[in-house]
């Protein structure tokens, strides 16, 4: 693109906006329920996206949970809200209130929370992609996929009473 061009600077200030293909959806911090794993940790699924392998929750994570040693088949985004984290192949690199954190698909780690930590560490992750957890080897000792945490979340939620009406769910039936 010449910029020296008025008419390219133009184009630039005007981006094509495709039309609206649906209403914007909401889930509010109270709508949907956090669910405690019995690990040290409680999620709250936001949404799963089935035909792109999306899902997005927030996770509570106990003082000194770790996370097995995983990688994802995708990339990952994450924002801190409280606490602080970090990978144990990165330990100089923490996480803490307001961190944003970027994985690229097949980075392996594996996360840990401080014991010292005073309060929850919550985190918002958006997940495309399976999660592979691995061993100290490099063996693959399970997989979490995106229709998977969707059951698993439903499974828990309705085993505890809990509603999971405004959650999110796209590409389910196709």
């Amino acid at each position: 693109m010449d910029t020296k061009n008025p008419d390219a600077i133009t184009e630039m200030a005007n981006p094509v906006v495709p039309p609206a293909s649906g209403e914007a959806l909401h889930v509010g911090e109270d709508d949907l329920p956090f669910v405690d794993l019995g690990d040290g940790t409680r999620i709250q699924l936001l949404q799963v996206d089935l035909s792109q392998g999306l899902w997005v929750l927030r996770t509570k994570f106990a003082p000194g949970y770790q996370v097995a040693t995983h990688y994802h088949t995708g990339p990952v985004f994450a924002v801190t809200f409280t606490g602080k984290w970090y990978y144990k192949e990165y330990p100089g690199v923490v996480n803490t209130a307001g961190s944003y954190l970027f994985e690229p698909a097949g980075s392996v780690h594996t996360l840990m929370v401080p014991d010292t930590n005073e309060e929850e560490t919550d985190v918002w992750f958006a997940i495309y992609g399976p999660n592979v957890n691995t061993d100290e080897t490099g063996q693959v000792t399970g997989i979490l996929d995106a229709a998977t945490i969707l059951n698993v979340y439903r499974s828990m939620c309705d085993a505890q009473g809990l509603s999971y009406d405004k959650l999110i769910v796209i590409g389910e039936g196709l």
